[in-house]
Formats: C-alpha cells, structure tokens, sequence
C-alpha cells in the first residue's frame, strides 16, 4: 500500500511539473509582455534617416527617455547639432491650435526639409504647416489633402483612362477616340487618324510612348479577357443594419488572360508599324516598355504563360521586325519578379539578372549581338538589390545575403562592384542584418545593423570603402531586460537530405525551468517568393512572444521552397506548394529537441495565416504522425482558388492534378488531429470560400474541427479574438490543460 502511495505521489508531482503551464497566471503575463517588452522601452532605436536632397546633410528622430529629439547630420564634417528649436515649435503649435503640445512628442506627419535646411513642412491636426527654422514662424497652409483613391491591386488596368500625351517636340499630341489612335497638330490643329482597327473587344491603350525623336508613336492593341469576380457579403456593416454585398475583381489560375501588341504609328507619313507576334504569342504579359535612344526601336518584355520563358525583345521601326535580346529559359519556372534590368544610357548594354547559375547575379550584356558581354557578380552568394548603377565610373552598388560563410546566409551586406566585375568591396563588414540609405551623389551611407539577439547600431560610412565616419546611435534596452525581456535563439540543424543547414529561432518564456517538459508551437508562414524567419532585433514579436509565455517553446523556420539560399532549394516548391519546407523543419525540430530534452517532441503544434493558413492545413493532413494541433487562418487551401500571379508562379500553367495534389479540400479527409479554422469574412486577399471549401469537405468527410468567422474581418490571422482562440487551442490540445475562463482575464 506504502508503494502504491508513493506511485500515485510521484505520479501526481510529474503532472503538476509537465503540466503546469497555460494557468492564469501565464496568460496574464502573455497579454502584459506586449506592454513590458514594447519598442517604447528601447532607446535610441529605429533610425530612419532622411536626406535632404542634393546634400550632404541628413535628419533623423532620436528616441531619448525624455521624449524625441530631431537630429540633423553633416555627413562631410560628422557632426550633429538640432534640426530645429523643438521649444519654439511646440509653442507656436499650441498658440495656433489651442492643443497642449509637447516637444518631445511634437505631432509631425509626413514631415520634409528644403534644400537650404531652414523651413520644415509638415501636417497635425488635419492641417498642413511650414515652420521657418530661421525666423522661429509657423503658417498654416490649410487643410490635409485627401488621399489618392487607388484602385485594389488586382484590379487590372484597362488602360482607357489617361490623359492625352504630348511628343518631346511638342509639336504633336496623342490620344484615344473610339478606340483609336489619334493625334493633332498642336500648331495648325490638324487632327490626323492613325489607326482604324481598334474596336470595343480589341482597341488601343492610351498609355501612349513618344520615340525621342517625336516622329513616331507607340500603343498596345489589347484583346480584353472576361474578367473574374469574388463576392463578400458583409454581415454587420457600421452604417446600417443590412448586410451589404461587395464585388472585387480576382483573376484566378486557369483564367484567360487579355492579349498586347504594341504596335508603332510614324506621325509623318501615317504608316503603322505592326510586327508579327511569334516571340510573344503565349502571353502572362508584356511590360518594360521603352523607346531606344535613337528611336529605331522599342523594346519590351514578354512574360510567357506558366513562367518558363522570359524575354527581352526589341521591336524595329526599321523593318518592323522583332528579335530577341535576352532570354532566360527554365525548366521549372523564371522567378520574373526578382529580375533586375537596368538600359544603360549608352544604348549598347544592359545590367540583368539571372538565377542561371543557381544563385541570383548580375550579367552585362551586348544589345547589339544580345550576347553576355560578362557575369558581373560571381559566387555561391545572392544579389538581393541593385542600388544604383553609376554609369559615369561604372560601378554597381548592391546588397547580398550568403557572402560571408560563417553567418547565417540570410544576413543581408552592402557592396559595390565595378562593372567588368573587378574591385568587389564589402561596405559593411560587421556580422547582421543591414539596412542601408545613400546620400544623393553616393559619397556618405547611414547603415543600420543587428541581428535578433543583437541590439540596432547606426552609423554613417563613406560610400567608397565603408570606413565609419561617426556612430549615430547603438540602442539601449536595459529596460528591456529589466522588465525580463530574453532574446530569442539562432538555432541551425541539417534539413531533410542530412546536408543542408536550416535556419530558424526559438522562443522560450520569461520563466523558462530547463527541469520542465514544454511542448512545441511552430510559427509558419513558408514557401517561395522570401525568407520569413526574422533577422532584425525586435522587442516583440507578435506571433510568437505572447504564445511563449503561456508555457511553449515557440519556434519559426526557413526550410526548403522559401528564397534567397539557391534556385534548387526554393524549387522544391515547383507544383508541390503542400511540401512547405515541411519536412526539413520536421527535422530541424528533432535536432532541436535532441539538443534540449525540455522541448517535447511528442507534443508539437503549428499556426499560420495565408499561405501559413494553408501549411498549417496541411502540416496535419499530410504530417499527423508528428504535427498534433493546428490554428490555420485565411489560408489559401486550395491553389485554384487563389490569386493567379502567385499560384501560377510557382504551381505552373495549365491547371493540372499537381493542384488538387497539393489541395487541403481534396485531401480534408486525411484529418485526424484537432483544427481550427478561422476566416476573415471581408478577406479580400485570399477568396473566403477557400476556407468555407474546407469546411464543407470536413463536414462531408464526418471530422470533427473549430470554425471561427471574423466578421468584417479581412485577411487577418484572427485579431485579438482570434489570438485569444489560438491561446487556449493549444492550451486545451497540447498541454491537456482547460483554459482560464476568459471573464477571469479581463
């Protein structure tokens, strides 16, 4: 009996130790972190600097404990001073408004300095202001203005509206009447018809391109394709007590797409010039249009349907023919959005990259021969942005990620190069994540760096060699830390083929015992297109520090399908987006666990919005042998049902099974582990019914999951609602632990 006791005793203490997690006590320090560990804690932090252009000169807002101080910088002497006397300003603020105005938290939006540093201007309290530094004056220059109504991203432009355009001459003016090219002697009047062809269902575009020389004019023939709409039905509309239904314009994979010619008009003798569509007839889209410089030819780019052809075609007025310039060809997909094209002045040679060589490079090439002069950048590295290309010395300034071999490769660096592909400088050397700004003539740089166990520092470099001239700031979090703010940790492990290193980083509570068992939560939002996993100092992260708090290590990881490491690595998401990188961060979380026995491999969760949403979905169909729960938020869920730009990237062209393969509602009836479904019901990124298609396959498959419907929500990972259901799911699921009620936590 004695034993038995002892047993039950001991039995007891090992659920109070692996299971004493998710109380109140956790969720109200969850919810009290996002106060303790703000970005209002961090001093001397998020330097932003603004060059005042064509100087030397900069301005940037100093966080102190005081308040903001607005710094001005001359970058050719290293020395600070006021941009402006803050008293006099809050002052003259308060006497024009009649509002009490601090000067360390002076209202100033959208705020510019001129060329000459003695007038600011600026908008508070619905008005525009000019402060003249010099003569201590403050006017008052009216209302705001309103916004610039934009159209929704995926409307697509029917290009009908501009406005007439007049040649560089000035002799002509080009419009659209009846669908029809026209253009008028703006001398004599004469209105000349140049072309006759265009009607309602193929006509001409307005957006009109003169040639240098004003002698000929261009504009795209275009076949308009029927267009796509999603529906939303707002159910709790502010205004009124009716529902409403919404419209908006959503072209999906499999969609027809409109058709472009561009066709050339010469002015002086009436004559079109129309060339043959051969080189361009599988169109996603034509773009990049532009006039050579000595009018002989346009050039423009032609982006083939399903991805894996992409050129550069140049189109002669001479002869009416078109030939190709550049061309990259792949077997899987060109990844078009990361190509950068720079048409040199001269007219005789182009910057462009390429992915080619498995990594992204930059390349010269000939636009005579259209043959690569040379590979420009070189390595097993990845150009992330060209800067600038300075023509007049022939050099280029870029950023890399992968060039320093003992860093994590995500680290992105600044660098120049010449163009022949000689004198590679590294403009900043330090280990982190550099974020970078250029005076206007490229002679003095302000570069911001840290890492997410690292502090920001601020610095000013010569542009040439990156020799530091001044540190600007180094941030102070010591209130941070006295509030018990813990960095998260960098943690690599090999991926799926044992060989490649993954990277990733773990959160664990403020009140983290080695001696507990913790169960696991991934953060996910995964596959191609960019790396996900922070690189930047952040007080808080708003998807993983609260949800540690509550007693999980909280994880986040870049494994295969994500960018910037090599082509092959992100191709693994070619018509296979289910994959998600999900197996090697099944194994980089089982090198974790086997390096911390605290981590409870048994117990492990995922979560994710959009494409996360999807993953998440996905993690516990295709994976339920080791992802136990899943928060899934206005995912994606099948391929067909979201936008076309993304899905036909990366899934390819035509529709085929590989997509109803990677399909959450094709394969709902593999679900054996708890879910959660939420959805935004005015989601006007990700069509709803993306969501509402897994529902029903789950009801028809008799599985038993949680749905919760955000009204007038849009594409949201659930809003505080939602952050409160995701608590207690993995609260409930992976800690066997009943919530708190939630009237106990207001």
């Amino acid at each position: 009996m004695k034993r038995i006791l002892i047993a039950v005793f001991c039995l007891v203490a090992l659920n109070n130790v692996i299971f004493s997690q998710g109380t109140i006590n956790d969720y109200k320090r969850a919810y009290s972190v996002k106060v303790d560990f703000s970005s209002k804690n961090v001093l001397y932090n998020n330097v932003v600097p603004n060059w005042i252009k064509d100087t030397h000169f900069f301005w940037y807002i100093r966080n102190t404990e005081k308040g903001n101080e607005y710094v001005k910088v001359d970058a050719s002497t290293g020395t600070k001073s006021a941009l402006f006397n803050q008293d006099n300003l809050a002052v003259l603020l308060s006497e024009k408004t009649g509002k009490r105005v601090n000067k360390f938290y002076l209202p100033l939006n959208k705020m510019g300095v001129n060329m000459s540093i003695d007038e600011i201007s600026f908008e508070a309290y619905g008005e525009r202001w000019k402060f003249s530094i010099t003569e201590n004056k403050l006017t008052c220059l009216g209302g705001v203005r309103p916004p610039v109504e934009r159209p929704h991203w995926m409307v697509v432009d029917e290009e009908k509206s501009a406005s007439p355009i007049k040649s560089p001459d000035g002799r002509w003016l080009a419009y659209i009447k009846n669908d029809n090219v026209y253009v008028r002697n703006l001398t004599s009047g004469e209105e000349k018809q140049l072309s006759n062809d265009g009607t309602l269902g193929n006509y001409y575009s307005s957006y009109f391109q003169w040639s240098p020389d004003s002698r000929y004019v261009m504009s795209c023939k275009i076949r308009p394709a029927e267009k796509r709409y999603v529906y939303y039905v707002e159910s709790s509309p502010k205004d009124q007590l009716q529902p409403k239904l919404h419209k908006q314009e959503y072209a999906k994979p499999g969609d027809e797409l409109r058709f472009k010619k561009p066709c050339v008009f010469d002015v002086e003798k009436n004559k079109a010039i129309i060339p043959d569509t051969k080189l361009f007839n599988h169109q996603y889209n034509l773009s990049y249009f532009k006039w050579n410089n000595d009018s002989k030819g346009v050039t423009f780019e032609y982006n083939e349907r399903g991805h894996k052809i992409y050129r550069v075609l140049e189109l002669s007025v001479i002869d009416g023919k078109v030939r190709t310039l550049i061309e990259e060809k792949e077997e899987k997909y060109v990844n078009y959005p990361r190509i950068y094209r720079n048409y040199l002045s001269d007219g005789k040679r182009i910057v462009w990259s390429s992915e080619r060589d498995n990594y992204n490079h930059l390349y010269m090439y000939d636009r005579g021969s259209g043959k690569v002069i040379n590979q420009i950048t070189k390595g097993k590295w990845y150009v992330r942005e060209v800067q600038k290309v300075d023509e007049e010395n022939e050099v280029i300034y870029f950023s890399a990620s992968g060039m320093n071999k003992k860093e994590d490769p995500y680290l992105i660096h600044y660098n120049k190069i010449n163009f022949d592909g000689s004198g590679l400088t590294s403009l900043t050397p330090e280990e982190g994540m550099h974020k970078c700004w250029y005076s206007s003539d490229y002679k003095y740089m302000v570069d911001v760096y840290s890492k997410v166990d690292t502090e920001p520092v601020a610095v000013l470099r010569d542009a040439s060699n990156g020799k530091i001239r001044m540190q600007l700031e180094k941030a102070d979090i010591s209130r941070l830390v006295a509030n018990g703010w813990k960095a998260p940790e960098v943690f690599k492990a090999k991926g799926r083929d044992g060989k490649t290193d993954i990277w990733g980083i773990i959160y664990r509570p403020t009140n983290f015992d080695p001696n507990k068992k913790y169960p696991i939560v991934e953060y996910i939002y995964s596959g191609p297109g960019n790396q996900y996993v922070p690189k930047t100092f952040s007080s808080y992260n708003w998807n993983m520090t609260s949800l540690a708090e509550l007693g999980f290590i909280v994880v986040q990881v870049d494994g295969m399908t994500t960018s910037f490491r090599t082509k092959e690595f992100e191709e693994v998401c070619y018509k296979n987006l289910k994959d998600a990188g999900l197996p090697d961060h099944i194994a980089w979380i089982k090198a974790a666990a086997k390096k911390y026995p605290y981590m409870d491999i048994d117990r492990v969760g995922i979560f994710g919005c959009s494409a996360g949403g999807q993953e998440s979905t996905g993690a516990v169909l295709f994976h339920p042998e080791f992802y136990k729960a899943a928060y899934s938020a206005c995912g994606c869920h099948d391929n067909r049902m979201d936008k076309i730009w993304w899905n036909e990237q990366w899934m390819g062209y035509p529709v085929d099974e590989s997509y109803s393969e990677c399909s959450n509602v094709d394969n709902a009836h593999l679900l054996t582990r708890p879910l959660m479904l939420v959805v935004g019901e005015m989601d006007d990124n990700v069509d709803p019914a993306s969501t509402m298609q897994v529902v029903n396959a789950l009801i028809k498959a008799g599985k038993d999951f949680e749905l919760v419907v955000i009204p007038g929500a849009r594409h949201t990972m659930g809003e505080s609602f939602g952050e409160h259901k995701r608590f207690d799911f993995f609260v409930k699921n992976l800690m066997g632990v009943n919530p708190p009620k939630w009237s106990e936590l207001k």
